[in-house]
């Protein structure tokens, strides 16, 4: 199965990438990077929801629902006008749920890596939460994934499956933030630190930041 950053790399992906730059108002370059760096910690922490039996039926629920891919069919329909406010919206709550009260310091680090302030970082994950829900809902379509039971592993692939635990880590790291900024440099220190690895999430993460 394709990781969520071979999506990105797609033309779907590009799509998604200029539509969301377009609608935000936000340089194609740099909403690039935002998503490129915020769908894997997103998907992380959807994966820790989806830990628990009560995450993991939640989000079942809501990918066969109104999250089940359909906004991925009407994407020029999505961004041709503006993003309606409802979609914004919807995307509020989705990072509300999956991030709660690490949202704040999620939004701040990226910035910070991306060159963006923190309220535009919000604005292009207010428009992506929703079309990151429908390519989940899409890809539990096309592996039948019906039950919560298969949430974590339909997650773990998108995320890379076995995924280095660098990479892991650097991806609780940032959820793990409590926004008070102190977590950036270390954030970037890891990722650049002995990152001799060029390949996987690892290697883009240490060359978005900067990593030879």
């Amino acid at each position: 199965m394709a990781g969520i950053l071979d999506l990105l790399s797609s033309d779907l992906g590009k799509t998604i990438i200029s539509g969301v730059a377009g609608s935000t108002g936000n340089d194609a370059g740099k909403t690039s990077s935002v998503l490129t760096m915020a769908l894997p910690v997103l998907m992380k922490a959807m994966q820790r929801n989806a830990s628990t039996p009560q995450g993991a039926e939640g989000l079942m629920g809501a990918i066969q629902g109104k999250h089940n891919g359909g906004i991925l069919d009407n994407l020029s329909g999505l961004f041709g006008g503006g993003v309606d406010d409802n979609v914004k919206q919807d995307g509020q709550k989705i990072l509300g749920h999956v991030l709660g009260a690490k949202q704040q310091g999620v939004e701040k680090i990226l910035g910070e890596k991306s060159g963006l302030d923190a309220g535009s970082v919000g604005n292009i994950l207010k428009v992506a939460a929703p079309i990151l829900m429908g390519v989940l809902g899409n890809q539990a379509k096309q592996q039948n994934v019906s039950s919560s039971n298969g949430i974590g592993d339909l997650l773990g692939g998108l995320l890379g499956g076995s995924s280095a635990q660098k990479e892991q880590s650097f991806l609780e790291s940032i959820l793990d933030a409590d926004g008070d900024g102190s977590i950036v440099d270390d954030v970037a220190g890891m990722v650049l630190g002995g990152g001799k690895s060029k390949g996987g999430l690892g290697g883009l993460l240490g060359g978005l930041f900067g990593g030879k």
